[in-house]
């Protein structure tokens, strides 16, 4: 395997952008182009929502996540946000869904990338990433699986590990305390085969974060522009 990856690897990824990917639509329904990375950041938070026919379970996050940020918008004016749905080429109404939104609270506030093909989350969270203005980048999933609020909790963990080395620096959120509680709702197999994936990754990857696959992570912009720069599996 060792062999394989090493004739395999490329030195750095390239992005591929189709022509459709390089705007998004506004809320008056016109193309505006999506902005980078690598201009200055504009806003205090970037959240970044990977979705896949998920026009059943986003109105909740995005219900949960945008009542949130106007309220902490309201009691610290100087606090700016966005909310970037990536819709990852899904055969629902995703999009339509999400521009609901847009149109609410404005094309400043909230946009929506409808990806031509579909990436896998992977890529999808790293063209979101990529189109952000965030001081800050914040991941989370469209199904609503982490209490928005918990944002608190991660903020406070990126504040911990200050002083951040080049600015950089990324805060996991994390369901380990909850394993009990999930594996009672999973059937013997999928829990063997749960902890069967957890031991491959403390065995192979990383052996400090319990829970890898919490879709809850915040990250600083030098942090996600360099993380997702590498990025060579966008499938998972």
């Amino acid at each position: 395997i060792c062999v394989i990856a090493h004739v395999t690897a490329r030195k750095m990824p390239t992005l591929h952008r189709h022509e459709e990917d390089k705007f998004f639509i506004n809320a008056e329904g016109r193309k505006e182009s999506v902005p980078s990375i690598h201009d200055p950041p504009t806003r205090e938070l970037s959240v970044v929502v990977p979705s896949y026919n998920e026009e059943d379970r986003l109105p909740l996050m995005m219900d949960e996540a945008l009542n949130y940020l106007e309220k902490r918008q309201k009691q610290d004016p100087l606090f700016t946000y966005e909310v970037i749905v990536v819709d990852d080429g899904s055969k629902d109404q995703t999009t339509k869904v999400a521009m609901k939104y847009c149109k609410k609270y404005g094309s400043d506030k909230v946009r929506v990338l409808s990806l031509v093909k579909n990436r896998g989350k992977g890529g999808a969270v790293r063209m979101g990433v990529f189109s952000s203005r965030g001081k800050k980048i914040l991941m989370a999933d469209a199904d609503g699986a982490t209490k928005f609020e918990d944002i608190e909790k991660v903020e406070g963990g990126l504040k911990r590990l200050q002083p951040w080395p080049n600015q950089m620096a990324i805060s996991c959120g994390s369901r380990a305390h909850l394993e009990k509680d999930s594996i009672a709702k999973r059937s013997y197999f999928r829990t063997l085969l749960m902890y069967g994936f957890h031991f491959l990754v403390w065995f192979l990857c990383v052996k400090e974060i319990r829970d890898t696959q919490c879709g809850f992570k915040l990250l600083t912009r030098e942090a996600a522009l360099r993380t997702f720069s590498t990025l060579h599996i966008e499938r998972w």
